[in-house]
């Protein structure tokens, strides 16, 4: 069962990204602000999830949370940066464009750069322990999944409709085939 909140009566986001082991396109964050009495019976962590219930529950968390928010940083972005930092500036940009303000900041992972007045805990595998961060784990792959799809359909022998840009055996013979285009990450291994 997963938990509604780490501090009782204190305004939380949990935050949330997905994509940073792909060799192609943006990583994606998330943040949800989730009403303090919430539960539902299906949400958990994304990647135990079918497409369908993810779906399902992204209308859920966009019409039941207080506030959401998705960001992206792009792959030139990564490319200046590294994806680390990358992980880091698209939960900040989600946290940016909250229309509610939050008191605290849970975030999945073990590291994370303070975001300016907000305390923070980081919590490894939190997106499988507090529903704030699993639901922002769905926002943020359903997000990615369908931006991917949109991309393939452009580029369409990487088969990111499937791999959603992840070193697949398909994606990377793909790319000693074809070359790699202008979505890939320049500063990852391709192939």
């Amino acid at each position: 069962m997963l938990r509604a909140y780490y501090n009782e009566n204190v305004r939380e986001a949990g935050l949330d990204e997905v994509g940073r082991g792909c060799l192609a396109g943006p990583v994606v964050a998330a943040a949800v602000i989730l009403p303090p009495d919430y539960g539902h019976p299906v949400l958990n962590d994304s990647k135990q999830l079918s497409r369908t219930q993810r779906e399902a529950l992204r209308i859920d968390i966009e019409r039941d949370a207080l506030a959401w928010a998705v960001a992206e940083v792009s792959n030139e972005e990564i490319d200046r940066i590294n994806i680390l930092k990358a992980s880091f500036l698209a939960m900040h940009r989600a946290v940016d464009q909250l229309t509610v303000q939050p008191e605290h900041l849970l975030v999945d992972g073990n590291r994370f750069v303070n975001y300016p007045l907000i305390p923070h805990t980081c919590i490894i595998k939190g997106d499988a322990k507090f529903l704030s961060i699993a639901a922002a784990s769905v926002l943020a792959k359903t997000y990615r999944d369908h931006l991917m799809e949109k991309l393939a359909l452009d580029f369409p022998h990487y088969g990111w409709e499937q791999n959603v840009g992840y070193p697949t055996p398909l994606h990377k013979a793909a790319i000693r085939e074809h070359g790699p285009c202008h979505y890939h990450r320049m500063s990852f291994r391709l192939a």
